[in-house]
């Protein structure tokens, strides 16, 4: 467990890239076999789980020097091509793809305003309060809930009642047993949430709110350090729910996560049922009772704020 507290910036610090490309690198390589990539297998006789890096390296067609550096987390002047040799040999998803391009090669990002960040334009507000019946939100980075519809406070709690820096979803599932029993598959949610913070820290290593973020719940949650020292990534845009709410009891909801043309850092969630079904059924009664579903019973997620 120290390990793990160690490996994440403290409050207030930021994350080291360098350190973040070794430990990613060094993952990965960890949970490949020999024979996942058709090299011999000698069992007991290896002392490292996973490939060897002058193994990677081969398959990279790298030299085992070279590797060892990027591995140690100096990316300088290394080539797309390379970083896509080793992506291959490593069997990265896209998404890993990426977060190793991010950590090797930075960007230089411009410099934003904090609160722009965190502005949803007036007009997809409105669209928002015009969805009846769908439970929508906005995220920003860092798993923040920008805005939301009366639908999504019925279903998720009115977030409207908790302070602006409260109004996160790594805080409310990681900090938050109501929210443990909310979702039925909490690990899945969970390690959601972690693989989407991770991709965030690999774009913006330098943003000081989110090394926060990871500080305080590194020190809080022992879930969140044993799920953050994994170094998975990918990107969910779509996929189903399946929550137990305290008025309605189990609903299965399918969920569409689309990115706002224009605003590169926001993503609207969407939420729906199949037509005719006990889901949808549930669905409706909670839209009619709208923001007072989460007043109604003491379980509902927003009663203990």
């Amino acid at each position: 467990m120290d390990e793990q507290a160690d490996a994440v910036p403290q409050p207030g610090g930021r994350l080291d890239r360098r350190a973040e490309l070794s430990e990613f690198l060094r993952t990965r390589r960890a949970r490949l076999k020999p024979g996942d990539v058709g090299l011999p297998d000698f069992g007991r006789h290896r002392r490292v789980p996973g490939l060897r890096r002058e193994e990677l390296a081969q398959l990279a067609g790298v030299s085992v020097a070279y590797y060892t550096r990027l591995e140690q987390g100096n990316g300088r002047n290394v080539s797309a091509e390379v970083l896509d040799s080793i992506a291959r040999a490593l069997r990265l998803t896209d998404a890993e793809h990426a977060h190793l391009t991010h950590l090797a090669k930075p960007k230089q990002h411009k410099k934003k305003p904090a609160a722009r960040g965190r502005q949803v334009r007036p007009a997809l507000r409105e669209l928002l309060d015009q969805m009846d019946g769908v439970p929508a939100y906005v995220i920003g980075r860092r798993s923040e809930i920008l805005a939301w519809n009366r639908m999504a406070a019925a279903v998720f709690g009115d977030w409207g009642e908790l302070p602006v820096a409260e109004r996160n979803w790594a805080r409310l599932v990681f900090l938050r047993p109501d929210y443990r029993d909310l979702f039925v598959d909490w690990e899945q949610k969970a390690i959601d949430i972690v693989c989407a913070l991770r991709m965030d820290a690999g774009c913006h290593p330098d943003d000081p709110r989110l090394s926060a973020l990871v500080g305080e719940l590194s020190v809080k949650s022992e879930d969140f350090r044993r799920l953050w020292a994994t170094h998975d990534v990918k990107d969910k845009a779509y996929g189903v729910k399946l929550l137990h709410h305290p008025l309605v009891g189990e609903v299965s909801l399918n969920f569409e996560g689309f990115r706002l043309l224009g605003e590169s850092e926001q993503t609207m969630v969407t939420y729906h049922a199949e037509p005719g079904s006990p889901s949808a059924e549930a669905l409706r009664l909670l839209a009619s009772w709208g923001t007072d579903a989460s007043r109604v019973g003491a379980g509902s997620p927003s009663s203990s704020v």
